[in-house]
């Protein structure tokens, strides 16, 4: 057991927990006079301790902090603290006493009994940290810091308990065996660095980011095979990062058994007993005389908005923040850097509307006067008769993004969805090869706070019943209660967005209506624009609340489940927050996208609500324009608000309430105010971190904005690659300055996030389908182009999309109360559908032309489904997950490795041999100095021949 011998005051037998305070000379027998003075005349131990970065002693690093809440009074403070460090002398072998017991009576002369929740959290410390120090920590305490109230727990690694639990962990370190790495030849050597030449200027300027042309050996750390790894500088052998790690791993094992109740670090912290946990940054990242280190690097070359043109050195983001976080900038990277050709694309398709606008003969035929069509009331009685020249401005708008490149683009996006997919997953497997992840498996990680809590409740009350239990685990009739919470709950919501859709469609008729009412030609032109940019504006500011609703609910429904681990709880979470999230960005897209204009009916026989109120139709020119009013707005409005200005002012606010605080507790101290802070005062001050849940459910929610109605709206990869630029340097920013350093955690992959892009990716192919047939106007044109088409044109078009009826065939107290707006009495007036005409003997059914329409629109579904499907498996499998290279080196290293433990074998068998040699020749010379050895000699023989065995 490690002992931290400076600073304890009790013999070593007397010792069953070990917990070093900084503060505990003063139980030698100085008094505060006498250490005040001894730290007058002594230097300054921050400096040497580099502000908290090192123990006292400035040579031990620390590795992780634990943070606790206490109650300080001012009397008795020295006889306190030292009942504190007799208390955390006491064995845990022993029974542990009642709460209070022992310093009771040393407290209570000079400062109140604290309560009892008080004194069971410092038990239970004092035994946790206690196990600690058995399993090999050190440590050492800090409570007089400028933090009133809040101790830290400083802990370091030492040598040998890095290199037990590296072995513990299977982690891969570097071994002195280095490779040379394939390098290319011929013409492709030659386009590489010409490459490199060109991108040389957007390179951040790290040393991790450099091309390498050797590797060094990996291999699973071994106290038995030291020799393989180069340990030259044991300092630096393992970083911090893997040192927070190894030290999170004991700390997630390590129990304290109070009670009965088997508590990790994650059980104290739900308990309260710790207030926070987290590893150090690096140091400073700005000011004068800051020393050179990787926060400080990743600040200037990464998180900063004035690199935005350049790549990410991820290399050494994952040498800071670990492999997880390293993955996810690396897939924000890559999705990013693949949406400049879906961009460049889009805005093509976006010019090849506006150049054709003028040639486009249906909406030329729907903006010509000399048509006098005049269209039937959009809304009973108060609407009156209408010219379609009258929306000729939605008809040409419409063109920008229904025309024929539209269909080209939504194929287009599909195989890039699937190319962006298999791009991902070769430059996974690259990053794999390259931070020593290949052969990696994730294995079980230790049961959540509230799994065990819940399991000791179930155990407490069968052993109430008199019952012997064996290990207790939570079964599927423990968590039916949570399970039909969930179900029931999830229903609940999915209906409330599909009521508060409903609302906003009821709000869209009646401020129509209201609206029509209005005796201005213009406000009557604009009824439709005014009404959709308003009911938009209202969607989106109902997806933003119903969002961090949403995630909040999805949290507490995932959390009532007790699921075992963190994986599983992190993948169940993912889930219903994704689920419920996708249905409130997405319903009042589908709406606009599938059922408006669908079930209106027809003038003198309308589809009503609660019997006022008229269903809503499509303008003439389709209701792709609409649609695509409401996929920018509400893409555009989620970016801006919900992932920017969420992301910098609310952060920003919570950081600004914190120092206030701080500055209110320090208002009454200004000469301990005015110290410099710890490393570990000024992290905890930070936001903690919270996961990449967010990170990740805001990308995905975009790349379904880019992909599933892609169709209505080819700008929109134009405006998620905007977006991402900046969203990248923001999370930098974040990741860096504003949160406390995460632990690091290992992983090969995203996890689930790409089982849900790869969903996405097919529901878009779908979804497309149905937009280009259903909502646009392809399919119709092309059915009148080659079946109804007279000179193999569009002229008639309008026309023939355009259906009679009698005015007299009106319902009672339905018809315009101003019959003569227009000037004239209108006898017959058209609306768009497929139906027969007032002469007809089935007047008003549906036409054949309808159902050839319908059919050639399934049949249009059906190919582009298949076709495009087809295209995407196709580019699957041409393209292989693992590059030709990285098979090539991962094959290299494995060869290597093998050579290398055949050498080792290969030398002791030499050294066993040598051995025998030098055995063989001893014993002869024996047999030589002494030919006529007697008998009761014989054992100096032997003594011969069992020298060089002993050696």
């Amino acid at each position: 057991m490690r002992v931290n011998k400076p600073y304890s005051c009790l013999p070593a037998e007397e010792k069953g927990i070990h917990i070093i305070n900084i503060r505990a000379i003063e139980d030698i027998g100085y008094d505060q006079h006498e250490s005040t003075l001894l730290n007058s005349l002594s230097k300054n131990p921050d400096a040497d301790c580099k502000y908290g970065l090192y123990f006292r002693d400035g040579k031990r690093k620390v590795d992780y902090i634990l943070v606790y809440q206490y109650k300080k009074s001012s009397a008795g403070r020295t006889v306190a603290r030292r009942a504190h460090n007799d208390s955390t002398a006491r064995s845990t072998k022993q029974e542990q006493p009642l709460p209070g017991k022992g310093v009771q009576l040393e407290m209570g002369e000079c400062e109140p009994h604290m309560d009892y929740h008080e004194d069971d959290k410092r038990f239970r410390r004092e035994e946790y940290e206690g196990n600690l120090v058995e399993a090999g920590l050190e440590l050492e305490h800090d409570e007089d810091t400028k933090i009133h109230g809040i101790g830290f727990v400083k802990i370091h690694a030492p040598w040998n308990v890095l290199c037990r639990e590296a072995e513990f962990l299977k982690l891969k370190m570097p071994t002195k065996k280095m490779y040379q790495i394939n390098q290319t030849h011929g013409l492709l050597k030659k386009i590489n660095s010409v490459i490199q030449k060109i991108t040389e200027p957007i390179q951040p300027k790290v040393a991790e980011h450099k091309p390498q042309t050797v590797k060094r050996l990996s291999y699973p750390f071994s106290r038995e095979k030291q020799h393989l790894f180069d340990l030259s500088d044991r300092d630096s052998f393992f970083d911090s990062k893997t040192r927070s790690t190894i030290v999170y791993e004991i700390l997630k094992r390590t129990t304290c058994t109070k009670a009965k109740y088997s508590m990790g670090i994650t059980s104290l912290l739900a308990n309260g007993v710790y207030s926070a946990a987290y590893p150090l940054h690096d140091g400073d990242y700005e000011g004068e005389n800051v020393e050179p280190n990787d926060r400080k690097l990743l600040c200037e070359e990464w998180a900063s908005y004035g690199v935005f043109y350049k790549y990410q050195p991820i290399d050494l983001v994952r040498k800071y923040f670990g492999e997880k976080i390293g993955l996810y900038f690396a897939w924000l990277g890559v999705y990013t850097q693949m949406l400049i050709p879906a961009s460049i694309v889009g805005i093509i398709v976006f010019l090849y509307g506006c150049a054709t606008v003028d040639e486009n003969i249906p909406s030329m035929e729907m903006c010509d006067q000399r048509n006098n069509i005049t269209m039937c009331p959009l809304c009973d009685r108060t609407c009156s008769y209408w010219k379609m020249s009258s929306a000729c401005a939605t008809a040409r708008a419409s063109h920008l993004f229904d025309n024929p490149a539209t269909v080209f683009f939504s194929v287009f996006m599909a195989l890039w969805a699937a190319t962006f997919m298999e791009h991902w997953k070769r430059k996974q497997m690259r990053l794999n090869y390259r931070w020593d992840l290949t052969g990696f498996e994730e294995e079980e990680d230790h049961p959540r706070a509230e799994y065990e809590a819940k399991v000791l409740e179930k155990s407490m009350r069968k052993e109430h019943k008199h019952k012997e239990t064996d290990k207790e685990k939570l079964t599927w009739k423990d968590r039916f209660p949570a399970y039909l919470t969930n179900f029931v709950g999830i229903i609940f919501m999915v209906g409330l967005t599909f009521a508060i859709v409903f609302g906003v469609i009821i709000y869209r008729i009646s401020t129509a209506a209201a609206l029509a009412i209005s005796s201005t030609p213009s406000g009557r032109s604009s009824v439709r624009v005014t009404v959709t940019a308003t009911a938009v504006i209202i969607n989106l500011v109902v997806i933003i609340i119903l969002d961090e609703v949403y995630g909040c609910i999805a949290r507490w429904l995932t959390q009532i489940e007790v699921p075992k681990t963190d994986k599983n709880f992190e993948e169940r979470l993912i889930f219903k927050a994704f689920l419920l999230k996708f249905v409130n960005a997405y319903t009042p897209i589908f709406y606009v996208a599938f059922f408006k204009g669908r079930f209106v009916g027809r003038p003198g026989d309308y589809v009503y609500i609660f019997h006022s109120f008229r269903m809503e139709e499509c303008a003439p020119g389709g209701c792709l324009m609409e649609l695509c009013i409401q996929l920018s707005i509400i893409m555009l409005g989620k970016q801006l608000i919900q992932n920017n200005l969420f992301e910098i002012g609310i952060p920003k606010m919570k950081k600004f309430i914190r120092y206030m605080k701080l500055k209110r507790r320090h208002s009454l101290d200004h000469e301990e105010h005015m110290k410099k802070k710890q490393r570990y005062e000024v992290d905890y001050n930070l936001e903690p971190f919270a996961g990449l849940t967010p990170e990740y459910m805001e990308m995905i929610i975009q790349f379904g904005f880019v992909t599933l109605f892609v169709a209505s709206f080819p700008l929109a990869p134009l405006f998620a690659l905007l977006n991402n630029i900046i969203e990248i340097r923001l999370d930098a920013k974040k990741f860096v300055t504003e949160l406390r350093r995460p632990v690091a955690v290992r992983a090969k992959d995203i996890g689930i996030w790409y089982n849900i892009l790869r969903g996405i990716g097919k529901l878009a192919v779908i979804i497309n389908a149905f937009v280009i047939s259903f909502t646009s106007d392809f399919i119709p044109r092309l059915v009148y182009l080659y079946m109804y088409s007279e000179n193999g044109t569009m002229h008639g078009f309008v026309n023939h999309t355009l259906s009679s009826f009698n005015v007299s065939d009106f319902q009672a107290g339905t018809a315009p109360n101003d019959p003569m707006d227009l000037g004239y009495e209108v006898q017959i007036c058209r609306y768009k559908d497929y139906r027969e005409p007032p002469w007809s003997e089935n007047k008003y059914d549906i036409s054949k032309d309808f159902w050839a329409v319908l059919a050639a629109r399934l049949a249009f579904v059906i190919v582009f489904q298949n076709l495009v499907m087809f295209m995407s498996e196709f580019v699957d499998w041409i393209i292989p997950d693992i590059p030709k290279d990285i098979s090539q080196q991962i094959h290299k290293e494995k060869v290597l490795m093998v050579e290398v433990f055949m050498r080792e074998e290969q030398g002791k068998l030499q050294m066993l041999e040598t051995w025998k040699d030098k055995d063989k020749k001893k014993g002869e010379n024996c047999n030589n100095h002494s030919p006529r050895l007697p008998r009761s000699h014989s054992g100096s023989l032997s003594s011969c021949h069992s020298y060089p065995l002993d050696v």
